[in-house]
C-alpha cells in the first residue's frame, strides 16, 4: 500500500469488490467444484497482499448492503494489514486505517451478527496494541463516544474492553508485550475512577493523559449493570448485556486496584445480579466473584471492603437461598442448575480460604456462624464435587489457630466428624451403576476412571486431615466420638449382608468397605492424638493423657478380641492395631508385644480351590510380616529383653506357615531387627549374631554352581528354569496363535511355569533384600545402627556384588532377541510380544487395579499366563537387584568407596538397557535414582562420571528412538496398532521422558544439598581429606565434561519429545545454564557453542511446531536469554538467526538490540522473540480454524482440575497429527 493506492479509483474498487464477492460465492456455493473453489481461494490470499486490500476490506465491510459472510471477509483485509503490515505503513496510512475502523464502529448496528462486531473489536485492539498511548491519544474518548450509542455499542465496547484486558494483563500476546508497561499503565488508567488513582498516587504523572472522564470503566459497567438488572424482565437483550459486562469484569477484576472495587459497588451490584431469577447471569455473577475471591494478600482495609461484607447475614443467607435452589436430584440432574451449585461451592471455597488473611477482622456478630452452617451443608451434599470444596475449606480453617479455638467452629465437629467419617469409603470400589447418589454425580461429574482415582484420593485425604486436626484440638470427645461410632460400625459389619464365605469372597464387599472406612478414620484420629500428645508440655495434663490412653487400650484390646474371617478385614485390624501401639501408646512396650503376640497367632487356612481367598491369605501374611517388622524397629529395647521368648515364637510360626526359604527368611528377619537395633547389646555378641543370620546368604551367593550359570545367557535362563522355552515356543508357533489369553496351557506350559517359580525361589534374592532392607530402613545416617549396619554388610558386599551384577547384567540381555537363537528368524517378533509388561496404572489403564489383577489371574492357565510367568520371573531378578543396589547405597561410603565398582555397574545398567521396554527403562531411572543421589560427596568423583554418562547416554537413545517411532508410526498409520495401544505406548514413553527429565532437574538443582557425610560430620575434611568438595551436585556436573555433555545432549532433544509437561521443565533447566557459561574457559566455549546453535536450534523448531503452542512462553525465553547472554561473546546466535528463512537481517539485529535494553524485562524479551519469528511461530488449531474454543461454561474450573490430574498427558491436549514440518527440517544452515 502506498499514497497513492491508498484511495485506488472507484472503478478499481467497484471490480476487485465485485471480484472478491464472486471468489466468495463460489468458495460457499456446494455446488462449486474443488477446483473452482480451490482457485477462488488462491485468489482471496493474493487479494490480502494487494497495496489496495485495506481499503477494498474497509469498503466492502462498510456496505451494509452486502451480506455478513462478504463484510466479514473484508473486515479481515483490515485484520490482515493491521497484524502483518503495520510497520510498513507512514503515520498518514496508519492514521487513515484506524479512522476506517473508527467509522465500523460507529456504525455498527443491532442487526449485525455478533462474529461482525467481535471482529470489528479484535481489529481495534490489535491498532491498539500497537498505537494506543503512542500515537493514538483519544482512543478512551471514542471508546465513552461509542458508549452512548444503543446496546450494540456498548457490547462492542464490552468487546473492545475485555479483549484489551485479556492481551494486556491475562495472555501472553506478544504485540502487548512488547509495549506492556505503557499499555498495562495506561489500562489501569481508563478503568480505574479517578478519585481513587488520586487518592493512593496523588504525585502521579500527568503529562500523557489517556483517559476522557472521572469515571473509569469500572464505574460506567458497574452502572450499566444495575441498569440492566433492575430494568431486566424478560429482555434478553438486556440479561445478555448483563451477563456480557460481568464477563469483561471478570477479564480486568483480576488485576484492577481493589479500592477501585469498593468505591465502584462492583460487589454489591454482583451480590445484586446474583439475587436475579436468570440463570445465566447468576452463573456470570457467581463466576465474576469467584476472580475478585481468588485475590489474596489484601490490606487491612481492602480485606474489610471486599471479604467483611461476604460473611454478613443478609450475604451468606443469599449464599444458602442459592445453595438449597441449585441442589439437584442424583435422577434428574438440571445441568444448569447443577454448574451452579459447583460454582457455588468453589466461590464459597475461596471466601473461606481467605479467612486466615484477617481472621480478628471479622466481627463477632457478623454472620460467621451462618457462613459455617452453610460449609456444613455443603459437605454433606450428596456430590463429592460439591461437598469437595467445603471439606478443603474446613481443612484451611482448622489449620488456623485463631480460627479453630473460636467457639462458631468447636460447635461444628461434631457433624463434621460424622460427614468424613461416612464418606471416607472408597467410592471406587462400589459398582458403575451403584444407585448410590455420589456414585451417580461421580459418574456424571468425572468420566474416566484414573481421574476419579485422584479425586476420590484428595476427597479422602481431606476428610482424614479434619479428622487428625479436630482429634489434635479436642482429643478426648473427638475420640470418644470416632471411637463409639466405629465400635458400633464394627459390631454390626454384616448386618444386611450374606455370612462371610470363601466361595464368594470379594476384596470389595460391603463388610469390607465398611470396616476400611472406620479404620482410615480411626488412624487419621490416632496421628490427631499423636500430635496432642507431642504438644502437651503442662502437668496439669497428665491424667487426663493417662485417661485417654487406657481407654484407647481397652478400645483397642476389646476389637482384638472380636473373631473376624474374611483376611482382609483381619488386616486392616492388624494395621490398626499396630497404629495404636506405635502411635499414641508407644510408650508401653508391654501393650506392643501383646500386638506382636496377636500378629504371630494370626492364622488363616490356604484353600487354593478358592484363588481369590487364597490370595488374600497369602496377602495377609505378608502384612503380618511387614507389622512384625514394624514393631521390632520400634521396641527392639524391650524385644531384647525377652528375645528367647520372641525367637522360639518367630521361629515357630515361620516354620508352621512359611511357603518357602524367602519367606521364612523375612520372619528371621524380625529377629535381625531386634538384634540390630537395640541398644543394650554388646558389639561383639551382637556381630557375631547378626554375621550368623547373613552367613547363609553369602553362602548361596558363593554357591560354586552359581557363577557359571550366570556365565552365559542360555545357563543363565537354565537357573531361571526356563531353559527350554525357546524350544517350546517354536514347537508350539505361538507366533501364529493371535489371542494367547484364550488358548489353554498345556501340560508341558504347566511344567515350566511350576519349574520358573522353584527356580526364583532358590535364588538368594529375595531373602538378601528381606535382610538388608531392614538394615538400612528408618535409620539416620551416621547413627549407631547405622554404623552397624555398614561394618556388617561392608565385609558381605564383596561376596555378593560380582554375581548380583552378573544377575542384573543378565536380566537385561533377557529382552534382546538377538541372544534368542535357538528362535527361528521368523518369530524374533515374539520376544518382544512375550516380554511386554502388563501393568495397571493411573492414567494408563482402564478399570481398577483389582480387576486388572483379577484378569491377570484369570488367564494364569493359559500361553498369556505362560508369558506372564516368564516376565515375571526375569522382573523379579531385575527390579530386586535394582532395590538390592538402592539399600546398598544408604550404607554411604561402605558401598560407594570400592574403587573397581562404577566401571561394572555401569556395564551392568546399561551396555543392555536398550532391549528394555519403555516402561522397564522408566522403572531403572526411577529405581537406580536413589543410587545416584546418595552418592557422598567425597566419592562422586570416582563414582559418578561412569554412571551418569552411561545412563544419560542410553535415556537419549531410548527416549529419542521411542519417540522417533511414535512420529513414524503416527505419519505412516496404516490401522497396524489399535488406538488403545497407540495411546498406551504414548502414554508410558512419556513418563519415561517425565521421569528422565525430573531425575535432571533433581541433579541440576542450584539449592539441592549434599547427602549426610559422616565424614564431614566428625570433622575429618579438614583433618586430611581436603580433597572433598564442597560444593552441591550441580557444581560437580558442571564441572564434568563427561557428565555434563550426556545430560545437556538429552536435555537438547527432550525440547522436540511431544511432552509438553518434560519440555517446560527442560527450558527452565536450559535457562538455568545459559548463565553458568559466560567465561572463556574452555569448557564454557565449548558449552557455549552448542547451546547456541543445537538448543537454539531445537527451540525455534518447536516454536514452529503448533503441538507446542503453549510453550511458547518457556521457549521464546530461553531464546531471549541465549542472545542476551551469548551474542556479545559469540556470533553465532545471530549467524543461526539470519539462517532462518524470511527474515532480513536488520530486522534481527534490531531484535538483537532490543533484547539487551529489555534485560530486566522478561515479558517484553519474551514479545520481541515471538515477533521477529512471527512467520515462523506454530499456531493452535483454534487459531487456525479447524476447532472451535471450548464454551467456558463447560470447561472444567481450575479448582476442579486440582483434584484431579491425569498423567495419560500433562497438558491435557487432544493428541493432533504431526504438522509437516519439512520446510524446518533444512531450515538451518543455509543461505
Amino acid at each position: 500500500m502506498n499514497g497513492q493506492a491508498i484511495q485506488p479509483k472507484q472503478t478499481d474498487a467497484t471490480v476487485a469488490k465485485d471480484q472478491i464477492r464472486t471468489a466468495l460465492e463460489v468458495i460457499h456455493d456446494v455446488r462449486s467444484s474443488n477446483k473452482l473453489r480451490q482457485e477462488a481461494s488462491e485468489y482471496l490470499e493474493k487479494v490480502k497482499l494487494d497495496d489496495e486490500a485495506p481499503h477494498h476490506g474497509y469498503t466492502i465491510a462498510a456496505d451494509q448492503s452486502q451480506p455478513a459472510v462478504i463484510r466479514h471477509f473484508g473486515l479481515s483485509l483490515l485484520d490482515y494489514a493491521v497484524r502483518h503490515r503495520w510497520n510498513q505503513y507512514t503515520v498518514e496510512q496508519n492514521t487513515l486505517l484506524r479512522d476506517w475502523e473508527l467509522d465500523l464502529a460507529r456504525n455498527l448496528t443491532e442487526q449485525d451478527p455478533s462474529y461482525i462486531r467481535n471482529k470489528i473489536a479484535s481489529i481495534w485492539v490489535d491498532i491498539a496494541k500497537r498505537s494506543w498511548a503512542l500515537d493514538w491519544m483519544d482512543m478512551d474518548e471514542c471508546l465513552v463516544g461509542l458508549w452512548k450509542g444503543p446496546l450494540a455499542s456498548k457490547e462492542l465496547v464490552l468487546a473492545i474492553l475485555e479483549t484489551l484486558s485479556e492481551d494486556v494483563w491475562g495472555h501472553e500476546d506478544p504485540i502487548a508485550g512488547l509495549r506492556s508497561t505503557e499499555l498495562s499503565k495506561a489500562c489501569l488508567d481508563i478503568f480505574t475512577p479517578m478519585t481513587v488513582l488520586l487518592s493512593l498516587y496523588p504525585s502521579r504523572e500527568r503529562n500523557i493523559n489517556v483517559r476522557y472522564g472521572e469515571e473509569g470503566w469500572l464505574s460506567r459497567m458497574g452502572d450499566l449493570l444495575e441498569w440492566c438488572i433492575s430494568q431486566q424482565g424478560d429482555d434478553e437483550a438486556r440479561q445478555a448485556c448483563a451477563v456480557k459486562i460481568m464477563i469483561t469484569l471478570r477479564s480486568a477484576i483480576g488485576w484492577a486496584i481493589p479500592q477501585s472495587l469498593s468505591t465502584t459497588r462492583i460487589i454489591s451490584r454482583l451480590r445484586q445480579a446474583l439475587q436475579s431469577s436468570s440463570l445465566p447471569i447468576q452463573l456470570a455473577a457467581v463466576d465474576t466473584m469467584h476472580v475478585v475471591y481468588n485475590r489474596t494478600k489484601l490490606s487491612k482495609d481492602d480485606f474489610k471492603a471486599l471479604i467483611v461484607p461476604m460473611f454478613t447475614h443478609d450475604t451468606v443467607e443469599l449464599f444458602q437461598k442459592i445453595y438449597d435452589w441449585s441442589c439437584v436430584d442424583a435422577t434428574d440432574i438440571d445441568e444448569e442448575k447443577y454448574l451452579l451449585l459447583k460454582k457455588l461451592s468453589e466461590l464459597v471455597f475461596n471466601i473461606g480460604g481467605l479467612l486466615r488473611e484477617h481472621p480478628a477482622l471479622i466481627p463477632i456478630d457478623s454472620g460467621f456462624n451462618t457462613f459455617l452452617r452453610l460449609l456444613i451443608n455443603i459437605a454433606k451434599n450428596k456430590s463429592l464435587q460439591v461437598s469437595i470444596c467445603a471439606l478443603h475449606t474446613w481443612v484451611k480453617i482448622l489449620g488456623s489457630e485463631t480460627l479453630v479455638s473460636s467457639l462458631p467452629v468447636t460447635s461444628f465437629v461434631g457433624e463434621l466428624l460424622e460427614v468424613c467419617s461416612q464418606r471416607v469409603i472408597k467410592y471406587e470400589a462400589l459398582p458403575e451403576d451403584s444407585p448410590d447418589p455420589s456414585v451417580v454425580f461421580l459418574n456424571e461429574d468425572i468420566d474416566t476412571v484414573p481421574e476419579r482415582h485422584l479425586f476420590l484420593g484428595n476427597y479422602m485425604r481431606f476428610c482424614k486431615m479434619i479428622t487428625e486436626r479436630i482429634v489434635q484440638q479436642s482429643p478426648a470427645d473427638a475420640l470418644y466420638h470416632i471411637l463409639g461410632s466405629a465400635e458400633q460400625v464394627i459390631s454390626h459389619l454384616y448386618d444386611g449382608e450374606p455370612a462371610f464365605s470363601m466361595h464368594s469372597y470379594s476384596k470389595t464387599s460391603v463388610p469390607f468397605l465398611k470396616m476400611d472406612a472406620q479404620c482410615s478414620i480411626l488412624e487419621a484420629g490416632l496421628k490427631g492424638s499423636v500430635r496432642w500428645l507431642t504438644a502437651r508440655t503442662d502437668e496439669n495434663g497428665v491424667h487426663e493423657q493417662e485417661v485417654m490412653l487406657q481407654n484407647l487400650k481397652v478400645w483397642c484390646e476389646r476389637i482384638l478380641g472380636l473373631n473376624f474371617e474374611d483376611p482382609s478385614v483381619k488386616e486392616r485390624v492388624i494395621q490398626l492395631a499396630v497404629g495404636f501401639a506405635t502411635g499414641p501408646l508407644r510408650k508401653d512396650a508391654r501393650f506392643a508385644f501383646k500386638i506382636f503376640d496377636y500378629i504371630l497367632d494370626t492364622k488363616y487356612p490356604d484353600d487354593p480351590n478358592y484363588p481369590s481367598y487364597s490370595e488374600a491369605v497369602k496377602d495377609l501374611q505378608g502384612l503380618c510380616i511387614h507389622e512384625l517388622q514394624r514393631l521390632a524397629m520400634k521396641f527392639s529395647d524391650y524385644l531384647i529383653t525377652i528375645f528367647d521368648e520372641v525367637e522360639r515364637k518367630v521361629s515357630q510360626v515361620s516354620q508352621a506357615v512359611a511357603r518357602d526359604d524367602n519367606v521364612r527368611a523375612r520372619y528371621y528377619s524380625v529377629l535381625f531387627i531386634i538384634t540390630h537395633r537395640a541398644a543394650s547389646v554388646d558389639p561383639q555378641p551382637r556381630q557375631e549374631r547378626l554375621e550368623t543370620f547373613l552367613q547363609p546368604l553369602v553362602a548361596q551367593w558363593q554357591d560354586s554352581k552359581l557363577t557359571p550359570s550366570l556365565g552365559s545367557f542360555s545357563m543363565f535362563c537354565e537357573l531361571l528354569g526356563c531353559g527350554g522355552i525357546q524350544q517350546y515356543v517354536a514347537r508350539r508357533a505361538l507366533h501364529r496363535i493371535p489371542d494367547w489369553s484364550a488358548t489353554p496351557l498345556d501340560e508341558e506350559g504347566k511344567a515350566l511355569q511350576l519349574q520358573m517359580q522353584h527356580a526364583l525361589e532358590r535364588l538368594p534374592l529375595r531373602a538378601t533384600k528381606a535382610f538388608l532392607s531392614v538394615s538400612v530402613e528408618k535409620l539416620e545416617p551416621n547413627s549407631t545402627a547405622h554404623q552397624i549396619a555398614g561394618r556388617l554388610w561392608e565385609k558381605m558386599m564383596p561376596m555378593i556384588l560380582p554375581n548380583l551384577l552378573a544377575m542384573i547384567k543378565q536380566a537385561h540381555a533377557f529382552h534382546d532377541a538377538a541372544n534368542w537363537k535357538d528362535l527361528p528368524p521368523e518369530m524374533s517378533g515374539i520376544v518382544h510380544r512375550m516380554l511386554t509388561d502388563r501393568f495397571w496404572q493411573i492414567g494408563i489403564s482402564v478399570g481398577s487395579r483389582d480387576e486388572f489383577y483379577a484378569k491377570v489371574g484369570d488367564t494364569k492357565n493359559t500361553v498369556e499366563g505362560l508369558a506372564s510367568s516368564i516376565r515375571a520371573t526375569v522382573r523379579a531378578v531385575r527390579e530386586t537387584g535394582y532395590k538390592l543396589l538402592c539399600y546398598m547405597g544408604l550404607l554411604g561410603e561402605h558401598f560407594y568407596s570400592y574403587k573397581e565398582l562404577p566401571q561394572p555397574l555401569s556395564a551392568t545398567l546399561f551396555t543392555d538397557a536398550h532391549a528394555l521396554s519403555t516402561h522397564q527403562m522408566a522403572i531403572l531411572v526411577e529405581t537406580i535414582r536413589p543410587v545416584i543421589e546418595n552418592c557422598p560427596v567425597a566419592s562422586r568423583s570416582h563414582f559418578l562420571p561412569r554412571i551418569l554418562a552411561g545412563l544419560f547416554e542410553q535415556l537419549d537413545r531410548k527416549a529419542s528412538d521411542e519417540w522417533d517411532k511414535i512420529e513414524q508410526r503416527t505419519r505412516n498409520s496404516e490401522g497396524r496398532v489399535s488406538l488403545d495401544e497407540e495411546m498406551r505406548d504414548e502414554s508410558v514413553l512419556r513418563q519415561l521422558t517425565y521421569t528422565s527429565v525430573m531425575l535432571v532437574v533433581g541433579l541440576l538443582d542450584p539449592n539441592k544439598p549434599n547427602p549426610p557425610d559422616p565424614k564431614l560430620a566428625n570433622g575429618a575434611a579438614a583433618n586430611g581429606f581436603p580433597h572433598i568438595e564442597h560444593g552441591n551436585i550441580r557444581s560437580f556436573i558442571l564441572a564434568t565434561p563427561q557428565i555434563l555433555k550426556p545430560v545437556i545432549l538429552f536435555c537438547t532433544h527432550a525440547i522436540r519429545m511431544r511432552d509438553t509437561r518434560s519440555c517446560s521443565l527442560i527450558t527452565r533447566v536450559l535457562g538455568s545454564l545459559v548463565l553458568e557459561f559466560e567465561t572463556d574457559g574452555q569448557i564454557d566455549t565449548e558449552v557455549r557453542e552448542f547451546l547456541s546453535t543445537e538448543v537454539l536450534k531445537a527451540c525455534i523448531i518447536s516454536l514452529h511446531d503448533s503441538y507446542f503452542v503453549d510453550l511458547q512462553k518457556d521457549l521464546s525465553q530461553l531464546i531471549a536469554s541465549i542472545v542476551i547472554i551469548y551474542a556479545p561473546r559469540t556470533e553465532t546466535p545471530r549467524q543461526i538467526l539470519l539462517s532462518l528463512p524470511s527474515i532480513p537481517a536488520e530486522q534481527v539485529d534490531q531484535a538483537i538490540q532490543q533484547l539487551y535494553k529489555a534485560h530486566q524485562n522478561t515479558r517484553q524479551q519474551r514479545a520481541i522473540v515471538l515477533d521477529l519469528l512471527e512467520s515462523l511461530r506454530g499456531v493452535s488449531i483454534s487459531e487456525q480454524g479447524r476447532i472451535t474454543k471450548p464454551d467456558r461454561r463447560k470447561m472444567r474450573s481450575a479448582i476442579e482440575e486440582s483434584y484431579m490430574t491425569v498423567d495419560m498427558q500433562g497438558d491435557g491436549q487432544i493428541k493432533q497429527e504431526s504438522p509437516d514440518l519439512g520446510g524446518v527440517a533444512d531450515m538451518f544452515g543455509r543461505p
